[in-house]
């Protein structure tokens, strides 16, 4: 049983699969769509070993000829090094320009495995396979895929949509808990920016209650029409409008640089960004003391951190705001709400303002 929904865009049009049961069915729903006959499944050491031959069984069933190719998890493998690794052992197996990848993991395999898919061959197709709710609701979804570099996050990428994304809600069950809670920070900011009515649900939202199939095939499509909606109306960035993603996204990334990309897991970081974005807001968009607050509390009901540690090096977060992909012309620009349900790009904040916002943490 799943819901299907109709991205739509300028030059793009794709399909997300939300419901259970749908590992086993990848095959039959990539034979859909056009591609060739051999595929490379590209996943990591936590998520193979659980999936892999889950996927790649459905896949062989359906009549593909399909790889595995397996990474380190975690933040250290986006990197060109990787992706060409994994460009290597593509040609290796005779994968060609009628080939498609699948990025069966979450927001690291969905970045690294959609940049590979950009540039095997000048661009191949993507399916997208999360197994993360943050991935679920954020990452798989507006076609930026990338790597990083020592300087920052994602700052060598490519717009490249994927074919299809399927969203199978009963591998959230296999998550820890505290891997589980990190996507509700991407969930909760799509509340802040664009959902004044998911907001308060989310303040009455059970958190440690079992995670309910039901419930979050309802919370993710709502999160995957938030941000396709706004990704529809600025694809490449352009606007400013897409930018409205990236609340609380300029301290958070920084706040994962300063910590080497370990303290903190991304929708953990992103949590204190958004306090850090609300702070500002307070005193660049007008936000209501009385809503940051409330915003707090939603963070807490996930058990996301709304503090740093008192040893975490502050000095570094600031340093690491100037390598940020929304500085222009040495200006940077920054994401405000003056209401929960809204926010806009503000050209008005300065890095007095960050710094401000960061010692509070």
């Amino acid at each position: 049983m799943f819901t299907a929904v109709e991205i739509r865009g300028s030059g793009y049009h794709n399909r997300t699969l939300v419901g259970s049961n749908l590992i086993e069915q990848v095959g039959n729903h990539a034979r859909k769509h056009p591609s060739g006959k051999t595929c490379a499944i590209v996943t990591d050491t936590h998520v193979g070993p659980l999936f892999a031959r889950r996927v790649k069984r459905s896949l062989t069933l359906a009549g593909f000829k399909p790889i595995v190719i397996t990474i380190p998890a975690g933040e250290k493998s986006k990197t060109l090094k990787q992706a060409g690794a994994i460009c290597a052992k593509m040609i290796a197996a005779g994968l060609d320009r009628q080939s498609f990848v699948i990025g069966l993991g979450g927001g690291v395999i969905g970045d690294v495995s959609g940049f590979v898919a950009a540039i095997y061959h000048r661009g191949i197709p993507h399916v997208q396979v999360p197994t993360t709710l943050l991935a679920m609701v954020d990452s798989s979804i507006g076609g930026k895929t990338g790597v990083n570099t020592a300087d920052g996050k994602n700052l060598l990428g490519a717009v490249h949509h994927p074919s299809l994304v399927i969203d199978d809600v009963d591998v959230l069950k296999t998550l820890p808990r505290r891997d589980f809670n990190q996507g509700f920070a991407e969930i909760i900011k799509h509340a802040i920016i664009a959902d004044t009515k998911m907001f308060k649900q989310l303040q009455s939202w059970k958190a440690r209650s079992p995670r309910r199939p039901l419930a979050l095939q309802k919370l993710i499509r709502r999160n995957i029409e938030i941000k396709s909606n706004i990704v529809a109306k600025d694809e490449r960035d352009q606007t400013g409008e897409r930018a409205l993603l990236n609340f609380g996204h300029t301290v958070g990334h920084a706040i994962e640089r300063a910590g080497n990309y370990r303290k903190f897991l991304h929708g953990e970081a992103l949590s204190l960004g958004i306090v850090a974005a609300c702070a500002v807001s307070i005193k660049r968009a007008g936000l209501p003391p009385r809503q940051r607050d409330a915003v707090i509390d939603v963070l807490r009901r996930f058990d996301l951190p709304t503090c740093l540690p008192k040893n975490f090096p502050r000095n570094k977060i600031v340093s690491a705001v100037k390598f940020d992909k929304k500085f222009q012309s040495g200006k940077i620009r920054f994401v405000v709400t003056p209401k929960i349900g809204t926010a806009y790009l503000s050209n008005e904040v300065t890095l007095d303002d960050i710094r401000e916002a960061v010692s509070k943490l």
